[in-house]
């Protein structure tokens, strides 16, 4: 048997062990197993059915080798040859095609994701940039059809924003958006700037997957909660309660905060959503650090304080530095067409995996 075969042979009976256990009384009345076992029968199906029809076309193949040796009748010869052709030029694409599928997963790409913005160097003119860039995700997220709520904002004093969170809620928001992580710069001459020079200024983008209770149980006698009156855009009502809520972790300093909803009940909830994902990111980030040892990733377990692209307005230009890709349609891009950026992104990040697999 050839080693792919073997590979999805084992698969195929994860496949019937989960198929059985989805149906348990015991697993379905816990509901944490269950969700868990679920998804993997979902999500090894596509590859079973893989494993059927390669497990079909190798059976066919041996056959038809076996009776091109066994027969003497030329009609029959032939039709075994043409048997083996037919089958000896599918099998490499399908091949191609399971070797894929094998990469593993990250569980987290699945799941809805709470993007951050912030203000790096450049005062008043990255502020800005982080307005563009904000209007850039949210104009790919109409394309795609996903919905997204501002968690938290904090204005500039000029124009734009000093920081901005929201949250994706979008399956597999995180696996398109993970690869925003990071330091942007931007090369223009600032709306500010009276000589017509060009600057740099950057900001930073952390992408987190919005983690579930089942995730992450919080401990909710580790956290602190404070009110406050929201400030910045939101009219009268806004500033006359407390509706804005700061948490923090006590045992780590992590705090979360959100006033951009109308109610002290739904700031809470979203600050809650905020928290319980910056502190999964904190145990994700430890278990990729040690991933990280083993096998280097350019693409996926970079530094966030890494700078990962450059916006050249001059030149009408942006460049991914993790990748070496330039796009020559500025425009495109910051009105929300980054598709191809992602994708190829996603292309070098399976290529790598690949490459992992196969050393």
């Amino acid at each position: 048997m050839n080693e792919l075969l073997q590979k999805l042979e084992a698969i195929h009976i994860r496949f019937v062990e989960v198929g059985k256990l989805i149906v348990d009384p015991e697993i379905i009345a816990d509901m944490k197993r269950y969700v868990k076992l679920n998804k993997e029968y979902k999500d090894l199906e596509e590859i079973d059915e893989m494993y059927k029809k390669y497990k079909n076309i190798i059976e066919n193949l041996e056959n038809s080798k076996a009776l091109l040796q066994e027969e003497d009748d030329p009609e029959m010869r032939e039709m075994a040859k043409m048997e083996i052709d037919e089958l000896e030029s599918v099998r490499p694409e399908m091949e191609e095609q399971i070797k894929m599928m094998l990469i593993p997963k990250d569980p987290e790409d699945e799941k809805s994701a709470i993007m951050e913005l912030r203000a790096g160097t450049g005062g008043d003119e990255a502020c800005i940039f982080v307005e563009d860039c904000f209007r850039m995700y949210t104009m790919f997220f109409k394309e795609r059809g996903w919905s997204y709520e501002i968690i938290n904002s904090n204005e500039g004093t000029v124009k734009g924003y000093k920081e901005i969170s929201l949250n994706i809620d979008a399956p597999a928001a995180y696996g398109v958006l993970k690869f925003e992580s990071g330091v942007h710069r931007v090369q223009r001459v600032p709306e500010t700037e009276s000589q017509g020079r060009v600057h740099t200024s950057a900001i930073t983008v952390a992408v987190l997957p919005e983690a579930e209770e089942v995730d992450f149980e919080l401990n909710m006698a580790d956290v602190r909660k404070d009110t406050y009156r929201a400030s910045g855009a939101g009219g009268q009502h806004v500033n006359k309660t407390e509706s804005a809520v700061r948490l923090t972790h006590i045992p780590t300093g992590v705090v979360a905060e959100c006033q951009d909803g109308r109610s002290q009940h739904k700031n809470m909830e979203k600050a809650l959503s905020m928290l319980r994902s910056r502190l999964y990111q904190i145990e994700l980030d430890k278990i990729q650090s040690e991933r990280a040892e083993h096998r280097k990733s350019l693409v996926s377990t970079g530094d966030r304080s890494a700078k990962i692209r450059t916006y050249n307005y001059p030149q009408g230009r942006i460049t991914d530095h993790r990748i070496n890709k330039t796009i020559y349609k500025l425009d495109a891009f910051m009105n929300g067409d980054i598709q191809e950026m992602i994708d190829a992104l996603k292309m070098a990040e399976n290529a790598e995996k690949l490459k992992g697999e196969e050393a």
